[in-house]
C-alpha cells in the first residue's frame, strides 16, 4: 500500500531484504537506519546500519513490520527519494535513488546537491 504523504519511499526489495537480515540476526528490534554525512567524493555520502533505537525527531516507516529510522537532518536531503535493495552481477546492496542529489559518483554511494 502506497502512501503519498511520506516524504521517502521504502520499497518491498528494501523491507523484504531487511526482514530477512533481522530474522538471521534474531533480533526482531533492530531498524534500518538511513542517514546521510559528509564526505564521499561528491560531498555527502549515504549509510546504512541497523539501530535498535528511535531518537527523538526520527521519522520511522514501517513495511512488511520493519522499520526504517531517519534522523531529521538526513531526511532533508532525502526527501522524495527512496530506499531500494539492488541484486544484479555487480552485487547486492541498499540503494537510494535521489531526485535531489544533482550529481553522484559512480558507486552510487555518494552525491551532491
Amino acid at each position: 500500500m502506497s502512501n503519498p504523504e511520506l516524504p521517502i519511499k521504502f520499497t518491498d526489495s528494501a523491507a523484504s531484504k531487511v526482514l530477512s537480515l533481522i530474522t538471521e540476526e534474531e533480533n526482531p528490534a533492530l531498524k534500518l537506519r538511513v542517514y546521510v554525512t559528509g564526505g564521499g567524493c561528491s560531498g555527502f555520502q549515504y549509510g546504512f546500519t541497523f539501530d535498535e533505537k528511535v531518537n527523538d525527531g526520527d521519522m520511522t516507516i514501517e513495511k512488511q513490520g520493519v522499520m526504517m529510522v531517519i534522523d531529521p537532518m538526513s531526511l532533508q536531503y532525502l526527501v522524495d527519494g527512496e530506499v531500494d535493495y539492488l541484486e544484479s552481477l555487480e552485487g547486492s546492496r541498499f540503494v537510494v535513488n535521489n531526485p535531489n542529489a544533482t550529481t553522484t559518483c559512480g558507486c552510487g554511494s555518494s552525491f551532491s546537491i
